[in-house]
């Protein structure tokens, strides 16, 4: 298959959900900060909220192949080649390709996102909605 052709293993999944399982991801690692280290008023709040989020992400993308949000929405991630669950090396390049913004909201035509495409990960639609 040409690198420009669009993989009919992997369908396409919409912005939207990826957004919505960020949001919850993000809703859940702001409350538990919140909750455990520190206020919202504080300089320390968001760093400590994002690099929550990073290691949530990092540790259930390794665990399970999904983080809450992603499991909410039915979403997981696989890896690219044989579509079994991501190895920690792939979690690890698509978590720290993720730190970088840029890189997760950069898509190509299959929807993939660079950090997606550097790691040999895709993410996938867990259930039939």
């Amino acid at each position: 298959m040409d690198s420009t052709a669009i993989d009919p293993r992997y369908p396409r999944v919409g912005q939207g959900r990826r957004m919505v399982g960020l949001l919850i991801d993000w809703a859940l690692c702001y409350f538990i900060t919140w909750g455990f280290f520190a206020d919202p008023g504080t300089g320390a709040f968001t760093p400590i909220v994002y690099f929550l989020y990073l290691g949530q992400y990092l540790f259930f993308s390794v665990l399970g192949g999904a983080t809450p949000g992603h499991r909410i929405v039915g979403l997981k991630i696989v890896s690219f080649s044989d579509a079994q669950m991501p190895t920690p090396r792939q979690a690890l390049i698509r978590t720290a390709l993720l730190a970088i913004v840029i890189t997760a909201i950069t898509f190509d035509q299959n929807g993939r996102g660079i950090n997606e495409r550097f790691s040999g990960t895709v993410l996938i639609r867990s259930r039939k909605n």
